[in-house]
């Protein structure tokens, strides 16, 4: 039986009375208060979530940025120093191994945060598409904890702890700086759609913070709430929009994949690509949308999956996300969804349910 992990805050999260489960090999939180508590808490004021199960590989040397270039499909070449950029890290016939942030902390120095379900495949992947590149990558997941600040209050409440960004630290940016509790590196990034940023730091540093964060009140949000809110703003999940199985270009993601790049990983496959999927958000007045239901035209013939659904706390109504075959994608944008032996009508949004208050 496979051994499950704990962050260095699982007995913060114990002694907080939290719901906790089984999620990418690690014991996380689900929930501390309920789901819609924490959605609010995030939508309207601040929010803190661990997130120390995700991967971080470090890319040093002469040609680290070089090497992140291209293994992404997004242009990190031209990223100024200090900037984030989320990207899909393809295999050669476009397939998605993984999607990532990739920190541009220095002209030589480079972070890559990836989905703790991966981390062992995107080092492997990463370290044998190194050789040609004078640079070194390292696995320090090991090394360091992650907290994501999110939500409208979280720039004030951020400088409680003593971390200096400037004003020119804006939506995407990244840099290491230090604070009265140890080193730290802070990007402007996160997965809910609102305003904050992820906190690296070592297990101890981390630690302090997560208790000087409680202390000023903010709300300590699971899994399970941190799921709510990426899917009102229609961010894309490993596992399930994106896979194995499927292109960048499947996925509603067309526009990380830099085709005029001179090379990358999964270039040739990708520019000859013809999508066989098309993206869709979806609602329903009555019934949540669940992963695996049929996505279904007007005349009730089954066109695609949802991927991804569950009750949007900010809209009050059923969300999902799916995939549906490009052939066969309605011209009159009408479709239904079958919930168990119904089928519902469902709304067709071009846009993200919800849009988020990101700077």
């Amino acid at each position: 039986m496979e051994k499950i992990l704990q962050t260095s805050l699982t007995p913060e999260h114990v002694k907080l009375g939290a719901k906790m489960a089984p999620f990418a090999g690690f014991n996380m939180p689900l929930q501390y208060h309920s789901v819609k508590e924490e959605v609010i808490a995030v939508r309207e004021s601040v929010g803190v979530f661990d997130v120390s199960h995700m991967g971080e590989f470090f890319v040093s040397g002469p040609e680290a940025v070089k090497f992140v270039d291209y293994a992404l499909t997004n242009d990190f070449a031209n990223a100024a120093v200090g900037k984030a950029v989320y990207s899909p890290l393809c295999r050669e016939n476009g397939t998605v191994i993984d999607d990532l942030i990739a920190y541009k902390l220095e002209r030589e120095r480079v972070l890559i945060c990836v989905n703790a379900s991966n981390i062992e495949k995107d080092f492997t992947w990463l370290k044998s598409i190194s050789g040609d590149f004078n640079c070194k990558l390292e696995n320090c997941s090991d090394d360091y904890s992650l907290l994501a600040l999110q939500g409208p209050d979280s720039v004030a409440i951020i400088t409680t702890l003593g971390v200096k960004l400037g004003d020119d630290f804006d939506y995407y940016s990244a840099r290491e700086v230090s604070s009265p509790h140890g080193n730290l590196i802070v990007a402007r990034t996160g997965y809910t759609g609102e305003d904050g940023f992820e906190i690296f730091g070592g297990h101890e540093t981390i630690k302090v913070i997560w208790s000087e964060l409680l202390k000023e009140g903010v709300s300590p949000c699971g899994l399970a709430s941190r799921d709510v809110l990426r899917l009102e703003v229609a961010y894309p999940l490993y596992g399930h929009e994106i896979s194995d199985d499927v292109t960048p270009l499947d996925a509603g993601l067309k526009w990380t994949v830099k085709a005029e790049k001179e090379s990358f990983v999964g270039k040739e496959a990708l520019s000859n690509y013809k999508p066989k999927f098309r993206l869709v958000k979806l609602s329903l007045e009555k019934g949540i949308p669940r992963e695996g239901y049929p996505i279904l035209n007007s005349e009730e013939e089954e066109i695609g999956t949802i991927t991804s659904g569950t009750m949007s706390v900010t809209l009050g109504r059923g969300i999902g996300i799916g995939l549906v075959e490009k052939d066969k994608f309605p011209k009159n944008k009408e479709f239904k969804i079958k919930v168990r032996k119904n089928a519902f009508a469902a709304q067709y949004h071009a846009k993200a349910f919800v849009t988020g208050g990101h700077k």
